[in-house]
C-alpha cells in the first residue's frame, strides 16, 4: 500500500521543486535587463537613510543621483559624491565635494578622485546589491576614480549591508562609518 503512494509523492515533490524555482527565477528575472542610469531627481521621502537631504543637494557641486532601472521604472537608488578625502559627516561631504568640484572646473572637469556613497535604497530585492556592482563596474571604468567609500550610519543594517558586499571598514566617526570597495 505505502510503496502504491511513493510514485505520487515523488511526482508531486517534483511539481512542488518546479513551482519553486519558477517562482525563485521570476523573482529575480528583472536583475538581467535593468541598467544604471544617472537620475535628475529621485523621491527623498523613499530614502532611509537620509530623507532629510533634497534634490538639490543631492545634484548640487559634485554630486548624483544613479538608479537601476527596468522598464522604464527605478528599482534602486544611491547618491554619490566625488571628494579627494573621505568625509566624516553630511556637512563635510558638502564641504569636500564643491571643493573638489571647484578645483575640477579649473583641471579637466573630472571631479574627486573618491566616489562617496551616501545613501542607498531598493524597492526590490536584489535591488541594493544590484546598484552597488553596476556602480562599481562604472567607477572601475572611469579615468579618474580610485577608490569608492561609503558615509554610512552607524547601524547594524548599514554594517551587514556593506560586509556581505565586499567592503570593509575604515574608519568609524561620531555619527557615521566609512566602508571602502576595493577598486582593482
Amino acid at each position: 500500500m505505502i510503496n502504491a503512494y511513493k510514485p505520487r509523492i515523488k511526482a508531486r515533490i517534483r511539481k512542488n521543486k518546479q513551482i519553486i524555482n519558477k517562482n525563485i527565477n521570476s523573482l529575480f528575472s528583472w536583475i538581467k535587463g535593468a541598467k544604471l542610469v544617472e537620475l535628475k531627481q529621485c523621491n527623498t521621502e523613499e530614502d532611509p537613510v537620509r530623507p532629510e537631504l533634497n534634490n538639490n543637494f543631492r545634484t548640487g557641486y559634485g554630486r548624483k543621483i544613479y538608479g537601476v532601472e527596468y522598464h522604464g521604472e527605478i528599482y534602486a537608488v544611491m547618491c554619490f559624491a566625488y571628494t579627494n578625502k573621505i568625509p566624516k559627516n553630511v556637512n563635510e561631504l558638502e564641504k569636500l565635494s564643491t571643493d573638489a568640484f571647484l578645483q575640477s572646473a579649473l583641471r579637466d572637469q573630472k571631479g574627486g578622485k573618491i566616489a562617496i556613497a551616501y545613501t542607498v535604497w531598493s524597492k526590490k530585492k536584489g535591488g541594493g546589491k544590484l546598484i552597488v556592482k553596476e556602480v562599481f563596474k562604472k567607477i572601475k571604468k572611469s579615468n579618474h576614480l580610485n577608490r569608492l567609500v561609503t558615509l554610512s550610519p552607524l547601524t547594524e543594517m548599514a554594517t551587514n549591508f556593506h560586509e556581505k558586499n565586499g567592503a570593509k571598514l575604515i574608519q568609524i566617526n561620531e555619527d557615521t562609518q566609512n566602508f571602502e570597495y576595493k577598486v582593482v
